[in-house]
């Protein structure tokens, strides 16, 4: 296998390849180390590289496969990333601002923690706007990431550096986080595959801003690689109070269960979309049509809830407005748009934050109802195609103005809820540029998510197509 195609190759294949010794661990890391060398100055996924650490234990992993009877984790000698959002033991963690430049932290994240228990391999820290704050990748420090499809183009965000990664073969695995899209939007972005899990399945730690509405969990090409992540890294941990317990699950084999009978709710507007491209909905709208093929029972809906944009921009804007207020005397090292919002969250009455925890907790009302109906809800992941890079929002869709965020109009609601939900990618525009479809499901059933997510691939497979 060329040095090429093990970048391209799914986590699923490397670790059965490296297991049977028909590549080793140091092959596939030189090999997805040139490739971040070769693109990376165009694209800017990777803002730290950990070459020389991931060759360390490239040798280790291959001396260990030498050995007779060794125990080896299912993701020996697998590569994988993590965004510079989430803290790496030794290796500088920014939150994609200036403020921490030098933050060099003493332990791991449970998630990174697991995924090299298992035996992958970390390449290096993938960028972020700061502490995740817009739905694009930009920031003070690094500056822009930029789509592989189209370098012109936003990679989507917060987790817009591994989105970026994975489509341009930088290694099969990537750590993303999801406070308000985050995971699906610049997947959606990408044309690749990322899930954000129930809240609490993967563990997070520290406590981000947003805490009781961020979620970490896998960015993949491939639906497979995502569920092999899972299974690796979802259970409890004592350090965060609100993860789950243990489910009994394979998540790799409930891949393969039937969708037949499944009821599938379909809509191109929950009620409060300002604006959705036309063409981002036809797209959705012809993938949401081959889950009928798969036998499912695909109805349109137009539930008409009310907005939860206020109290999700409350619990969001505020907490990260709180953990930069102890900042405002280094102002420059702020972005305007973030400033803006900081400031005006600290004027706001304590009362408005709870109100909004109150507005939150009865909003849920309104999917609980539609999930009493119906197994899954797909809608577009966002309300248009990846904008022009530099733009925090964008500030029209099909020609109609909106406002800041309100090109997320899919998304940041099943942070509220806390609910499993993935995109997919569902095509490409007129200009190549991608569209996912997002696929949201009961409470706490990340098996089923996942399980329609692999329908679809093998339904539709999207991994053959690659940026140029």
């Amino acid at each position: 296998m060329s040095k090429d195609e093990l970048c391209w190759t799914p986590a699923t294949e490397l670790a059965a390849l490296i297991r049977k010794k028909k590549v080793s661990p140091v092959e596939v890391v030189e090999a997805v180390l040139a490739r971040i060398e070769a693109v990376n100055p165009t694209i800017n996924a990777f803002v730290t590289v950990t070459a020389d650490e991931a060759r360390r234990r490239a040798r280790a992993a291959e001396r260990t496969l030498a050995r007779r009877s060794a125990t080896l984790g299912p993701l020996h000698g697998v590569p994988f990333s993590v965004k510079d959002l989430v803290i790496t033991k030794g290796v500088r963690t920014t939150f994609g601002t200036p403020l921490y430049r030098d933050n060099v932290p003493a332990e791991d994240a449970p998630m990174v923690e697991r995924l090299q228990a298992a035996g992958a391999i970390m390449l290096g820290k993938t960028n972020t706007p700061t502490m995740g704050w817009i739905g694009a990748t930009h920031n003070l420090i690094f500056g822009v990431t930029r789509n592989p499809w189209n370098p012109e183009r936003t990679p989507g965000g917060s987790s817009g550096g591994a989105s970026a990664a994975a489509a341009a073969g930088l290694g099969p695995l990537h750590v993303g986080t999801d406070g308000g899209g985050s995971i699906r939007i610049p997947a959606s972005c990408a044309g690749i595959f990322g899930h954000k899990p129930s809240y609490g399945r993967i563990p997070t730690y520290p406590p981000s801003g947003a805490w009781s509405l961020s979620h970490i969990g896998p960015m993949t090409r491939t639906v497979a690689d995502a569920a092999l992540m899972m299974n690796v890294c979802a259970g409890p941990d004592e350090r965060d109070q609100y993860s789950l317990p243990a489910e009994r699950v394979d998540y790799v084999k409930a891949l393969g269960g039937s969708l037949r009978g499944l009821r599938v709710a379909w809509t191109d507007d929950l009620g409060f979309a300002e604006a959705v491209d036309p063409e981002v909905a036809a797209v959705c709208a012809r993938a949401a049509k081959v889950f009928a093929r798969l036998g499912c029972r695909v109805e349109t809906v137009a539930p008409r809830w009310p907005s939860p944009k206020e109290p999700w921009e409350q619990i969001f804007c505020g907490g990260i407005a709180a953990r930069l207020a102890p900042y405002l005397d280094r102002r420059d090292e702020i972005e305007p748009g973030l400033l803006a919002i900081v400031e005006t969250a600290l004027k706001n009455p304590p009362t408005r934050y709870v109100q909004a925890w109150f507005d939150r907790l009865a909003w849920w009302q309104h999917p609980r109802a539609l999930f009493e109906r119906y197994d899954l809800l797909l809608t577009p992941t966002i309300a248009c195609a990846p904008f022009r890079c530099g733009l925090d929002n964008p500030t029209a869709i099909a020609g109609r103005s909106v406002s800041a965020y309100a090109w997320i109009p899919f998304t940041f609601p099943f942070n509220l809820t806390g609910q499993p939900a993935a995109s997919v990618p569902a095509g490409f525009t007129k200009d190549g540029l991608p569209v996912g479809l997002q696929i949201v499901g009961r409470r706490f059933d990340d098996a089923g998510v996942l399980r329609a997510a692999a329908a679809f691939e093998r339904a539709q497979p999207w991994t053959a197509r690659r940026p140029s």
